[in-house]
């Protein structure tokens, strides 16, 4: 399934990682962060795929609903969780999306 999105432009953050193979609660905080960033001024969707990378990526409105998210107070606890219980490593890009379209 896709994000329902706007007209571009909007943006999209797209966060790569590679995971630690034991869950140690990675599943409910990935859920509670995505029912969170649903709430979100600015939110406008998430894709998702894991296999031996996995590839999330979120779209905004705009710059500040991202920098918005980034603040959270619960974002930043779990970002420090999936630092120090989850992740390998992980990479975040910012992009604007100046056109999209779909079969």
């Amino acid at each position: 399934m896709f994000a329902n999105t706007i007209k571009p432009p909007y943006y999209a953050v797209i966060f790569t990682s590679i995971k630690i193979d034991e869950d140690k609660g990675y599943s409910k905080m990935a859920q509670k962060m995505l029912d969170l960033a649903q709430k979100q001024d600015g939110f406008l969707g998430v894709e998702s795929a894991r296999e031996d990378i996995g590839i999330t990526i979120s779209y905004w409105k705009n710059l500040d609903s991202i920098s918005s998210w980034k603040k959270n107070i619960e974002h930043l606890k779990a970002q420090k969780l999936g630092q120090e219980l989850w992740y390998k490593s992980y990479k975040i890009r910012i992009a604007k999306v100046e056109r999209d379209y779909e079969f």
